[in-house]
Formats: C-alpha cells, structure tokens, sequence
C-alpha cells in the first residue's frame, strides 16, 4: 500500500522496525551508524553518523547499497533494508557498494558497534573561534547544544562555526529549536506547505538567542533539518554558508503509532525556506564553496588483498592517491603498481615500524587508512575558511606566533 505512493520517505513500520527507529532518535543503538534512503530505486545513504563504524569504514554520502552480505536489496525499502543492515555490537556485515555510475562495485565489511546518542561534539579552534558540529537532530540534541555553547563561553567564545557537515537531519522541533537561537524574534524560520494549502509561516519567538558572530558549513550529506537550519540562518539571519552543496530533502513526514504497535509515516507536507524556495532534490548552495580534497572521498582499501609490484586495478590507483596525499612519491598515479610505487610502501612501512617489504596488505594497508582519517580530520579546508570568514566578519584579530628566544647552552 505504501510502495504505491511512489514516495520515498513514506513507509510502514511493524513493531520491531517501529522500535528501531524510536532507537535511532531517541537513544543509542547498535548497527553500523549510517542515514540511508530510497532514491532513484536505490537504497542510498544520505551520511555516515561522525565516529562511527560505517564512517571509519569509508562509506560515504551518496553511496548505493546494492547487496548486505550477498544478498540483494534491489527494490527493498528503506526499512527492510536497514533490518538487515543492523545487528549486534561485534558482529559483521558486508555491504556491497556502487559509488559513481561507472566505477565497479566494491565491498565494505564493517563491524557493527554501539552507536551513541551524543550528538553534539564542541571545541575551540583558536582563543576566540569555537567549532561546533552536530551529527544528527534528536530529542537531546538542543540540550546537548546549550551545553556545549556554555563550556565554549568559558573558554573564551567570542565566535562560532556551527557544523551540520555529514547531519542527515532528524526531528523538525529540534531544527527549529536550534534555529531559535540565532534568529531575530519576529523573522520567519521557515514555511510549511500542506498539498492544496497556502503555506504556514513559522516565526522566530523570543527566549535564549546566541548573539555572536557565526558561520555554518554544510556539504552533500546536510539533509533535511540540517537544511531548514541552512535555509533559516542564511536568509533569516544573513549567515555565511561555506562548504558544498547539501542534499536536498524539502518533504515533512509525520510519523503515527498505531495499536499494534507498528508505525505509518509518510509525507504530509513540502518545505520552504524564509524566501520560499522549494529545495527539494536541488539542495542549498553555499555562499563559499570550498570543496573536499579528493583524498577524502577515497574507497575503503581491502586490507585482506595483497598490493604489491606488479599489481593492476582500482585498489592500487586507490592506495597510490592515499599515500601521494600523506606525501609520499609514488610515481604515476595509474593503477599500476611499480618500483617507485614499492619504495613508497617500503618507506611508510619502514617510518612506522612495520615489516619493511614493500607489500601493501593487512597491517600496513590499516596503517595507511588510520593516518589518511587522521589527516582528514586535522586538516579541514572548509573549517579553516569558515573560521577565516568569521574571523574577517567578526573583526578578529589574527593571532600572531609569539617570538620564540632562542636556547643557549652553557
């Protein structure tokens, strides 16, 4: 009966799948930490949860899940797909995945673990910018986020880069809450429109207001509430948007429990941004577009398969464009695995105290990956442009390196 709607945000839920999705928004869960959704007769996913097993794993926005553990999910919905996607802390599924319409598919093994229910994660940047990334939209998360600004302010907050980068969205109130605070009492939040209706208008109101400078960054996993808060901030309160384009979700489900147990949710309602744009399926673009290096967005290296001279595919053009970003030379980057190639292993191997012979499998393939996220994660273009706005916009003073004296020996 769903299926018929042709819509993908409307499902059915029987009692066990209900309860997992009040799991997913309401407290922790075990499984892989990943947003997916039907899209174009795939099961796609919007993002992978920050920290979790599904990122650490390389799975990405965008991503089409075409098998789990071998077994085909074409023409599944989002439910039965996420049943079997989800398992006990410890055990492993293998999902098989289309990325980019004429790449091959690859295979992902992840070990599923408990996926936790912050969803706020807060620090300072410099003396006066504080980074504020939230992963998801739950019942927590406004209170999770007043937390999070008071530990900032008393270490010196004076400006902030909110970040819904990789935040597929959640519960509409908790979006609007959050919009709350930044947003003049008076000023339109965002509109929702009903089929056949004129559009419902909501108003900033009055209350808790963050009155400091603030950027937000975005990308291609910012769906759903993360863009009512984008639509909100940029046109409401002329925020700085930086980043890359998010995903593009302007429909609102309502969610109705049934007696038995199980749950109907399906689309009631579209919606608007302040100046009435529809965004749906063409996404909000930022102000600053600051794109991802390509090293980011590289597959999941197969630690299990041996890479080494001689060797031909897509795994070693992977491995070639990972270790050219961690500095090493490795040549041409083709696909083929050559000498210049295995001295470039023979060093990673040898810098990091590993068996020195220039093979790329197990241990050194692992090593490889952890130190990319590494440097995916202390090496952020977007955050660093956004703090630069901000910085600019705010009057900031750019701190300078202190001299430093220099040691003398007796």
């Amino acid at each position: 009966m769903v299926d018929a709607l042709g819509d993908p945000y409307s499902d059915y839920m029987d009692e066990k799948e209900a309860a997992q999705f009040m799991e997913g928004i309401s407290s922790s869960f075990e499984g892989i930490g990943a947003e997916v959704q039907e899209r174009n007769g795939y099961v796609t996913v919007v993002s992978p949860i920050k920290n979790s097993p599904a990122e650490k794993a390389g799975v990405l926005p965008n991503d089409q899940i075409l098998e789990v553990d071998g077994e085909s999910i074409q023409g599944f919905s989002t439910t039965e797909a996420v049943m079997l996607i989800r398992g006990e802390k410890g055990t492993e599924v293998t999902l098989t995945i289309q990325r980019g319409e004429n790449a091959d598919p690859i295979e992902i093994t992840i070990v599923r673990d408990e996926i936790p229910i912050e969803t706020v994660y807060a620090e300072m940047v410099n003396d006066q910018v504080a980074h504020i990334n939230i992963t998801s939209f739950s019942e927590n998360t406004y209170d999770e986020l007043q937390k999070a600004i008071a530990e900032m302010e008393e270490q010196g907050m004076e400006a902030a880069v909110l970040d819904v980068r990789q935040n597929p969205g959640g519960l509409l109130n908790t979006a609007l809450d959050i919009s709350n605070l930044f947003i003049e009492e008076g000023k339109e939040m965002f509109e929702v429109q009903a089929k056949g209706e004129e559009p419902e208008v909501y108003l900033a109101t009055g209350g808790d207001k963050l009155d400091i400078p603030v950027t937000l960054l975005i990308d291609g996993g910012s769906a759903s509430a993360s863009e009512i808060l984008a639509g909100a901030m940029s046109e409401s309160a002329d925020v700085t948007l930086v980043g890359e384009k998010t995903f593009g979700k302007g429909t609102v489900q309502t969610a109705n429990d049934l007696s038995d147990g199980s749950n109907l949710k399906f689309t009631t309602a579209k919606w608007l941004t302040p100046d009435g744009n529809w965004i749906h399926e063409e996404g909000i673009e930022p102000d600053e577009v600051v794109p991802y290096p390509e090293y980011a967005s590289l597959p999941f290296l197969d630690p299990s398969v041996e890479l080494k001279d001689g060797s031909i595919s897509e795994q070693v053009q992977t491995a070639e464009k990972m270790l050219d970003a961690l500095g090493y030379e490795v040549g041409e980057i083709d696909g083929v695995f050559e000498e210049e190639m295995e001295q470039a292993v023979t060093e990673f191997q040898e810098a990091n105290d590993l068996e020195a012979d220039g093979v790329l499998t197990e241990d050194t393939t692992y090593a490889v990956m952890d130190q990319l996220r590494e440097k995916i994660n202390t090496e952020d273009p977007q955050l660093q442009e956004a703090t630069d706005i901000l910085m600019e916009q705010a009057g900031l003073a750019t701190e300078e390196p202190a001299d430093e004296e220099a040691d003398t020996e007796e």
